[in-house]
Parts: structure tokens; C-alpha cells; sequence
């Protein structure tokens, strides 16, 4: 796997994640679609710390500076 998230996206992910989990834990968001967002938010932490993302790949996108 080659790296193909640049840091600002990595950034901006993890804040996201952050934020669902705030939705979530503080009961804003509850049932079905409290869970998705607790999903979707552990997606976007695990593919910022690992600095790729599939879906970039299968649309051949890049925000890596670095080639």
C-alpha cells in the first residue's frame, strides 16, 4: 500500500472522527444512525493512520505531495 493521503486530509479525518464520537457519547446522536457515525469515524481513524485510503485508489485520486 502507497501512501496517498496528504497530511491536511489526514488532519481533517481525524476531526471528523473526533466529532462523531462527541455526537455519539454525549447522546446527539442515538440509535441506527449513531452507530454509523461511530463506524464511518473509525473508518476515517483507521485510513488517517495508516495514510491510505481504498476509495482514493479506485477513483485514482492523490492529496500525498510526496510521489
Amino acid at each position: 500500500m502507497t501512501k496517498n493521503m496528504g497530511s491536511a486530509d489526514r488532519i481533517f479525518r481525524t476531526l471528523v472522527a473526533v466529532v462523531f464520537a462527541v455526537l455519539f457519547f454525549t447522546g446527539t446522536v442515538t440509535g441506527i444512525f449513531g452507530w454509523a457515525l461511530v463506524i464511518f469515524g473509525g473508518v476515517f481513524l483507521a485510513t488517517s493512520f495508516i495514510s491510505f485510503c481504498p476509495l482514493y485508489t479506485i477513483f485514482g485520486w492523490n492529496t500525498c505531495s510526496r510521489k
